[in-house]
């Protein structure tokens, strides 16, 4: 059950795009979608754990002690994506030893099943508190420790985001492999998209890709670098690690109806929408000493200001 006060606290990560303004900016957020993932929880959150520990010995000016409810500045953010397992009871037992642990619920979710990636990533984000954000899955198919040398290769060449490349280390069924070199070839066609594992989500960003995607959209998680480098951001590829799925189910399915065509028709979409993008940064001007003069209008209501003060202040002055 969602209480109240967490509906609100979604509602306002909804709607103020999760900004840093109104909460205490931490280093680092990590974020994993979740459903149905009961049996990998424990083991990801050790996992995380000492990933954090990593940083602070590798970078120990960046990542130190004493950030509130973190873990030498990190925060483990799981989105429980409609689970139907113990996956939320699990977590919530997790945090009471665990400050730096956080639970995002997905609501309006379908019986038994959840919103996706893509939605839980949009949730996930807008929750966290970090300005940098790393992306896993909860599967234990990546490993946490990948992102210690994803985050000094970030700082060390600049760039904006670094994004793993698990194409050295899969051993796929020939049907995934074909079917990969094909999505490949689409995307490429396409969008003119390069990055070789698009679909590897251990990826380390600047928050502020991260709350431009647009990830209410199914299937959008799969091109979160290719919109990155379209907005005009540097994307950097990195070999990372991948391990075979000992526990739990796999939310994929292969073949052509299930993966190949859903994957280029979202390429059409995703460029059909990168057409369309237009710039929407904005600062706001302050009014010039000579407009604020040459405007009557305004002059008056600066003075009738000016008046108010001095009468409250006389005001008060009489009852002394």
């Amino acid at each position: 059950m969602v209480s109240a006060s967490m509906l609100a606290r979604l509602g306002a990560w909804g709607t103020e795009g999760g900004r840093l303004s109104d909460m205490t900016k931490i280093p680092l957020s990590v974020v994993a979608p979740a459903h149905n993932e009961e049996e990998n929880i424990e083991g990801l959150v050790r996992e995380v754990e000492s990933m954090s520990q990593a940083l602070h010995e590798a970078m120990p000016d960046r990542f130190a002690d004493g950030e509130p409810a973190t873990l030498f500045g990190v925060e483990f953010v799981i989105v429980d994506d409609g689970s139907t397992d113990g996956t939320r009871a699990l977590v919530q037992s997790i945090q009471v030893d665990h400050p730096w642990v956080r639970l995002v619920a997905m609501t309006d979710t379908p019986p038994g099943k959840g919103n996706g990636q893509s939605a839980a990533f949009h949730a996930g984000f807008r929750a966290t508190r970090g300005e940098l954000i790393a992306v896993l899955d909860a599967d234990l198919q990546n490993d946490p420790r990948d992102i210690v040398p994803m985050m000094k290769l970030l700082h060390e060449h600049k760039v904006d985001m670094v994004q793993g490349d698990r194409s050295h280390a899969r051993q796929d069924v020939w049907i995934r492999r074909m079917g990969s070199r094909v999505g490949r070839l689409f995307r490429r066609l396409i969008l003119k998209d390069t990055i070789r594992d698009t679909g590897c989500s251990l990826r380390l960003m600047k928050r502020e890709i991260a709350l431009r995607l647009p990830l209410e959209f199914r299937g959008v998680h799969r091109f979160i670098p290719a919109s990155a480098r379209h907005m005009g951001y540097t994307v950097l590829e990195m070999q990372v690690g991948h391990r075979q799925r000992h526990a739990g189910e796999t939310k994929y399915g292969l073949g052509i109806t299930q993966r190949a065509l859903p994957g280029l028709i979202d390429c059409f979409a995703v460029r059909w929408m990168r057409n369309r993008r237009r710039p929407v940064m904005s600062v706001e001007l302050e009014r010039s000493a000579s407009e604020a003069g040459a405007n009557p209008h305004a002059t008056v209501c600066d003075g009738a200001r000016e008046g108010a003060r001095e009468e409250a202040h006389g005001s008060a002055g009489a009852g002394r």
